[in-house]
């Protein structure tokens, strides 16, 4: 079996809505936070409203709301720069700009396990499909690379991410309390996971429904 670095290498996966792309804090960062800041949006012939950013997208994130887009920059070249993680834009294809961000992280390349999080989509593209539509692409990746584990955490609390986990085709396996802190509170995260020997049915599945 071949080895995999513990820093995912980089990749560009295309489907036809999104591509996930290698993140660049610049130029990204700056029309990231045009649409993920709480202002009023207007793309491809929708429109949101000015909303709470914290509500619709950070609130359960290791970092955000962001004041301005220098803020969300640093976030970014920190997650970029981690050594156990690739961080990935989420790229409108028709938009031809990147409507969010995608984490292949936690990476435990000697036990096959990784994790797909640090999630954030502008509300723009939320309820479009464009989250399945990224967790799927990543998911062949990395049954593809060897992978025989991938997991998907969030808060306790994040009722939209675990509904969104089970609707994907991850399993519940429970909550670890008090597992760690965010944003100087404690954070009771719930776990799921889907293993390598669930990927080809899930994937079928996925295929049929389209």
């Amino acid at each position: 079996m071949s080895s995999l670095p513990l820093k995912p290498a980089p990749v560009t996966l295309t489907g036809p809505t999104i591509a996930l792309l290698p993140m660049r804090p610049e130029p990204y960062a700056p029309r990231l936070h045009e649409l993920t800041n709480g202002s009023a949006i207007e793309l491809l012939g929708q429109s949101v409203p000015a909303y709470d950013p914290d509500e619709l997208v950070w609130r359960y994130l290791f970092g955000g709301p962001f004041e301005t887009y220098a803020w969300l920059r640093a976030y970014l070249a920190d997650q970029t720069d981690a050594p156990d993680r690739r961080c990935l834009a989420i790229w409108h294809n028709a938009a031809d700009q990147p409507v969010g961000v995608f984490n292949l992280a936690s990476n435990s390349p000697a036990n096959r396990r990784i994790e797909l999080g640090g999630i954030a989509l502008s509300p723009i593209v939320q309820g479009t499909g464009v989250l399945a539509e990224c967790t799927y692409l990543a998911l062949a990746h990395c049954f593809d690379l060897g992978y025989h584990r991938v997991e998907w955490k969030c808060d306790n609390r994040n009722e939209r991410s675990k509904r969104a986990a089970l609707r994907l085709g991850f399993t519940a396996e429970g909550v670890q309390d008090q597992h760690m802190i965010v944003k100087g509170q404690r954070r009771d995260t719930a776990w799921f996971r889907m293993l390598a020997d669930e990927w080809p049915r899930i994937s079928r599945a996925r295929t049929s429904d389209n």
